[in-house]
């Protein structure tokens, strides 16, 4: 299938845009081809530049918890937009949503707004130095946290080990500060913590991992990491950027029952604006400015527009229910899907947690730690996508990525999915 729109787009972005994108796994270096110029969105499906309808599970890697173009988030963005973009001041709406969010998550009394999720972790790292006077981070291999320097980091060999940079451009010093641990490793975590505890400032995980695939972590092992980091009194921060307000009204802290220092958000509370926060309690978020001498600040932060939409999809969420009918949508594509992936002529398997789904095609079978995938199954993948994307299904185009429900989506289109997929994978195993 040719798509001549796209395919000049992207020429024309390569001459002006580095890489021709503005964020890297949309240039589909992982699947190859040509990536997609979408021009609208429509509920639950994407139309592209050659007006070519897929049924997308990307939803902007997110935020579109109520799918595409929602008539009461267009609304909303309308009416603030008449109001006024941004004001560089404060405004009712920033009180209206600071206030659902405080409300919503566990342990929560204040939170400030950025911009993106980035932002809002790089500014909670910086408040635990400051409450703490202690310079050293830990993270997990796996967990994304953005592209801040200290963060932009992989785990080397060995169960703890000082942080590398993973990026040219950051000093070895920065990512020096920060060390890694693996993923669902009790002991590498109690060993590190009993070793420098008391020169870490804080431990950072996201406790549903979403960006090295989706890796559930063991509700035991993040009990063990509230209480050991509670001991050496280091801070614990959930980044929750992708599960905050996806996987229930209180995050994965709500699901988990596991309360954490701080946490980070974005995403759906932006409802497709650019947005991200960042809280903790009345104590830690006194150090800020101007109560304290933490300095962070932004332009844009807390804009009506976000904020306006932001609050529309919080509202639809709470009246329609949201959380339990994502729930009940995932249960509905993994009965669905399930049965398809079994026949499938090369290992691929399902996880979900709520709305958040991957297809892991590890041989061994789904990890919960950062894994590679083999050179065979990564491009077992590339043609999956590909014969997918021929049969209108838009997937992330890269095998470490989740897929996303949003409640656009109903039961057919997990049937819909289900049949191309079946199709697709006899099409990638005839000639794998």
């Amino acid at each position: 299938m040719s798509h001549p729109q796209s395919t000049e787009l992207y020429a024309r972005a390569r001459r002006v845009i580095p890489g021709g994108v503005s964020s890297p796994v949309r240039a589909f270096g992982a699947v190859g081809g040509t990536p997609r110029f979408i021009a609208r969105g429509e509920g639950a499906h994407v139309i592209d530049a050659d007006g070519v309808r897929y049924l997308d599970f990307v939803g902007s890697w997110g935020p579109l918890i109520l799918g595409h173009a929602h008539p009461r988030v267009v609304s909303a963005v309308i009416d603030a937009c008449r109001s006024g973009m941004t004001f560089g001041a404060p405004c009712a709406g920033e009180v209206e949503l600071a206030e659902r969010i405080v409300a919503a998550y566990p342990g929560l009394e204040q939170v400030r707004f950025v911009s993106s999720g980035t932002e809002a972790v790089m500014s909670a790292i910086r408040v635990a130095r400051a409450a703490t006077g202690r310079s050293l981070i830990a993270k997990f291999s796996g967990c994304y946290h953005g592209h801040a320097d200290h963060l932009l980091v992989a785990a080397g060999s060995g169960l703890a080990t000082l942080g590398r940079p993973s990026s040219a451009g950051i000093p070895v010093p920065f990512a020096a500060a920060t060390r890694v641990l693996p993923l669902d490793d009790e002991s590498a975590a109690r060993e590190l913590l009993a070793r420098e505890g008391t020169e870490l400032a804080a431990v950072i995980i996201e406790p549903v991992p979403a960006n090295h695939g989706l890796l559930p972590q063991r509700r035991a092992f993040l009990e063990m990491l509230r209480a050991e980091t509670r001991r050496h009194g280091t801070l614990l921060i959930f980044d929750e950027v992708i599960s905050g307000f996806r996987l229930a009204r209180g995050g994965a802290a709500e699901r988990l029952a596991i309360t954490p220092d701080m946490a980070t958000f974005g995403k759906v509370i932006g409802g497709g604006m650019p947005v991200g926060a960042f809280g903790g309690s009345r104590a830690l978020m006194s150090h800020l400015a101007p109560e304290g001498d933490t300095y962070q600040a932004g332009t844009l932060s807390g804009n009506p527009v976000a904020m306006a939409a932001g609050l529309a999809t919080l509202d639809v969420l709470e009246r329609e229910q949201g959380w339990a009918r994502l729930e009940s949508l995932g249960v509905a594509l993994e009965e669905t899907v399930r049965p398809v992936l079994a026949r499938a002529p090369f290992p691929v398997h399902l996880v979900r947690v709520g709305s958040l789904v991957w297809l892991s095609l590890h041989e061994g079978g789904a990890p919960h730690s950062a894994a590679s995938l083999s050179a065979q199954a990564s491009e077992r993948f590339a043609r999956l996508f590909h014969a997918l994307l021929a049969r209108g299904i838009y997937l992330p185009p890269s095998p470490y990525e989740v897929l996303f429900l949003s409640l656009a989506h109903r039961e057919e289109h997990c049937a819909e999915l289900a049949s191309a997929l079946d199709s697709a994978l006899a099409s990638v195993g005839a000639v794998a």
